[in-house]
């Protein structure tokens, strides 16, 4: 038996080409047919004008392969955190609970302040976890660690959320309507489920409940980065192996 000098192709004794690459065992390659040559032109010459019928989706399919669009995701969500507030302010003047009185205007407004700086956290949270998804595009299982970094992310974001807006309109519901009558202010914030509108408990139950969605998300997201990685290492020792067998069979 022998091997080719040019990609190691195992060959028969006596073939004077190599049947893989077409290499000539005195080390003179095969020239090329006139039919192959002329079929090799045509290719590159499509190659090189593409498709007409598909040219127009070649932008949106590299914006998918270089991971743009997991990018994008983080974009809107911080874009939805600076729209959110502005939503709810909108909801409460539509729903006439200002209509109420002075004391349920201010109340409102203290609470309407917490509520767009915990948004605001969050609108810093999702921009800033944007760049960290740039180190998984490259490799081969690049979909696993991204969903983790992006659900790692909800979960702190909400989490933030919750405790931030949970505490604080916990506390101004309290200070302005007692500790029993918080029910119509947290639920206009969505956090009168926390506690069934009890101030002083949701002041207690938000950062507990909280902290637990922040440590929950960070641990999913834990178990999948490890698959991830355990499927990378794998990969990428089963390709020096398959290298390593190609190159001393060629020696």
């Amino acid at each position: 038996m022998a091997f080719c000098a040019n990609c190691g192709t195992q060959m028969d004794e006596g073939v004077k080409f190599c049947p893989s690459c077409g290499t000539s065992i005195t080390g003179k390659p095969a020239k090329p047919t006139k039919a192959a040559s002329a079929g090799e032109t045509v290719e590159k010459t499509e190659t090189k004008k593409g498709n007409p019928f598909l040219a127009f989706s070649k932008p949106y399919m590299e914006f998918i392969d270089k991971g743009k669009l997991f990018g994008l995701v983080y974009i809107v969500m911080a874009v939805v955190n600076l729209l959110i507030p502005f939503a709810i302010l909108y909801v409460v003047i539509d729903s006439g609970f200002l209509k109420l009185g002075i004391k349920y205007v201010a109340a409102f407004i203290f609470t309407w302040l917490v509520v767009a700086f915990a948004f605001w956290i969050g609108f810093q949270i999702w921009l800033e976890r944007r760049k960290k998804i740039a180190n998984y595009v490259p490799h081969e299982f690049s979909a696993t660690p991204v969903f983790s970094e992006i659900l790692q992310t909800f979960g702190e974001w909400l989490g933030t959320i919750t405790g931030i807006v949970g505490a604080g309109g916990g506390l101004i519901a309290t200070i302005f309507f007692g500790n029993n009558n918080a029910r119509s202010l947290l639920s206009l914030i969505g956090m009168g489920f926390l506690s069934k509108g009890n101030g002083i408990l949701t002041i207690i139950i938000a950062p507990v409940t909280g902290f637990f969605i922040v440590v929950s998300s960070r641990f999913v997201a834990e178990q999948l980065r490890i698959f991830a990685a355990l499927a990378n290492n794998t990969k990428e020792i089963a390709t020096n192996i398959k290298n390593k067998d190609t190159a001393g069979a060629g020696a």
